[in-house]
């Protein structure tokens, strides 16, 4: 891509497309990136030459992310640290390695920070969650706290998301395993887990002795709660049917035997997206900095776009295109300053990246 093209993405958030999404049988087409000059800035480059971010968390007025090399990186102050807070040993696979970050719903009191990473063993992948006690920007302890989530070359989920409920839930991937059918409720490929922040599991899990609360995913790529305690999650398809589910207690959501499912005895998507748009992280935001209050935000790589996404009351959405022409964007996190911050991802070996690839961006318009 045009380098000129992308830098004017960066200035200025515009609305270009508006699309009503009624039905998985009415899929949206994927938009061209938004490319304004308009000169307003709407887009702060807080870091940039980063080696395929993965995944963002704010908390405390500090920003936390990862690098899927195994890295995790600090923003302080608005500057980006020298030192990573930790290097990580993880396999050097496409789509994982280090994955997944969230801080502990009482980080001010526990300065705990988890991980989501994979790593080889006696010729096996492997994802597992270590716990991180860090102190002024340095680590002071690691735990594993929970371990053994199949791994594969081309998909590893790794979303970590702390939920209203001050439980930790984990997005995994399914694997080429037989074994590991996402159908079946013994393996944790495709599933959204729940667990206690020490790994454990919760006595009200909706399977009795179990960390699975919610099955039959394919790729989970994004988690977060509306204003009412809904939980979502955006899920990554084979090569079409993308999907947006709101996630249900012990619900089957058909992988791998229904895609966009339409049936009583699965849970059908609120949105299914035929092309693809290769789904990112997402969030609900709920600051007062942007007129976005209580829309889903939604992160896309193949698509290259930022997009609200309004769900509205009768189960239909409307997207929005609200910033492009920063290349492939993989997560988006609301800070406590009211601001948004996304992370591209063009270094990941489907972008097209340019010099100052990849960036960290705060939102500010």
């Amino acid at each position: 891509m045009n380098k000129r093209l992308r830098i004017a993405g960066i200035i200025g958030a515009v609305i270009v497309s508006i699309v009503i999404l009624s039905s998985p049988s009415n899929p949206p087409p994927i938009p061209e990136p938004t490319i304004n000059s308009s000169g307003n800035e709407s887009v702060q480059i807080l870091a940039k030459n980063l080696n395929k971010p993965w995944a963002i968390e704010s908390v405390d007025s500090r920003i936390f992310f990862t690098e899927s090399g195994g890295k995790i990186r600090v923003i302080d102050s608005e500057i980006l640290l020298d030192e990573p807070l930790a290097s990580l040993r993880v396999a050097d696979v496409y789509d994982g390695g280090l994955l997944g970050i969230a801080a502990h719903p009482e980080f001010s009191n526990n300065s705990f920070l988890y991980v989501y990473y994979t790593y080889e063993e006696d010729g096996n992948l492997w994802n597992k969650i270590l716990r991180i006690k860090e102190n002024k920007n340095k680590i002071q302890d690691a735990q594993t706290i929970f371990d053994k989530i199949p791994g594969s070359i081309f998909g590893n989920g790794g979303v970590l998301k702390f939920g209203p409920d001050k439980k930790i839930y984990v997005g995994t991937s399914t694997v080429s395993d037989a074994s590991h059918d996402p159908q079946n409720l013994d393996s944790l490929s495709g599933k959204i887990l729940r667990l206690n922040d020490d790994g454990s599991i919760p006595d009200d899990n909706p399977i009795d002795d179990s960390p699975v609360f919610s099955y039959g995913h394919r790729n989970v790529r994004g988690m977060d709660w509306d204003q009412h305690g809904n939980l979502y999650a955006s899920e990554l398809g084979p090569s079409k049917n993308d999907e947006i589910n709101l996630i249900q207690p012990g619900k089957n959501y058909g992988w791998p035997n229904a895609q966009c499912s339409d049936t009583e005895e699965l849970v059908s998507p609120i949105v299914c997206y035929d092309p693809s748009l290769e789904p990112g992280g997402l969030i609900f935001y709920t600051g007062n900095k942007l007129d976005m209050q209580n829309n889903m935000i939604l992160a896309s790589l193949k698509a290259q776009n930022l997009f609200k996404i309004e769900i509205n009351d009768d189960g239909s959405t409307t997207q929005n295109s609200i910033m492009g022409g920063l290349g492939r964007i993989r997560d988006v996190v609301q800070s406590d300053d009211g601001y948004i911050y996304i992370i591209t991802s063009n270094t990941d070996g489907k972008g097209f990246p340019s010099s100052d690839d990849d960036m960290l961006l705060r939102i500010i318009k």
